[in-house]
């Protein structure tokens, strides 16, 4: 397993050992020894699964305190473009986002700490996404910001994807009150 750093702190891309026959492969996608020893010392409590088909944008999505979740996701079917944007005000990168392409074929995985917003864009149809989280879902405590702030500088690969009723008002990023 070879875990990454990105240019904004916290935020980890984990790439694992995949051992392929004619049967096909075989990796660990969560070993916790593993992970203690490239630093996170984290415990997963909750895990999610999405289908989504293409030109889907799900989030940008976080839960504040005391119900904060870090998440290891990762792709088992199809592809997207996974963000994450900074919202720790103390944080030298707050407001910035890194994204990635997460998908079935490349294996990687995504951490992503408490104290940033999170989202998605499906690449392909039948996309299955799946969320590891270190805290419950909290209804109380979610939080969000728009999708499409032009503010956030995201580069979505679709100009009009389909939005969830609840993501389209999301508030922009100068609205935040950070949690965090």
């Amino acid at each position: 397993m070879d875990i990454k750093s990105t240019p904004i702190e916290g935020l980890l891309i984990i790439e694992p050992q995949v051992f392929t026959d004619p049967r096909g492969y075989f990796y660990e996608s969560y070993n916790k020894e593993k992970f203690v020893a490239a630093g996170i010392n984290i415990e997963f409590v909750q895990d999610n699964q999405s289908l989504s088909q293409k030109g889907i944008v799900r989030g940008l999505h976080f839960q504040a305190p005391p119900f904060d979740q870090g998440k290891l996701v990762r792709v088992i079917q199809g592809a997207v473009l996974d963000v994450a944007v900074d919202i720790r005000k103390n944080s030298p990168t707050y407001g910035q986002n890194f994204s990635i392409e997460l998908s079935a074929q490349n294996r990687t995985m995504f951490y992503i700490p408490p104290g940033f917003a999170h989202g998605f864009e499906t690449l392909e149809d039948n996309t299955i996404f799946l969320y590891k989280c270190t805290d419950v879902y909290n209804k109380q405590s979610e939080g969000g910001l728009l999708w499409n702030d032009s503010e956030l500088g995201i580069k979505w690969q679709s100009s009009d994807p389909l939005i969830s009723e609840k993501d389209k008002i999301l508030p922009l990023f100068k609205d935040l009150v950070s949690p965090f």
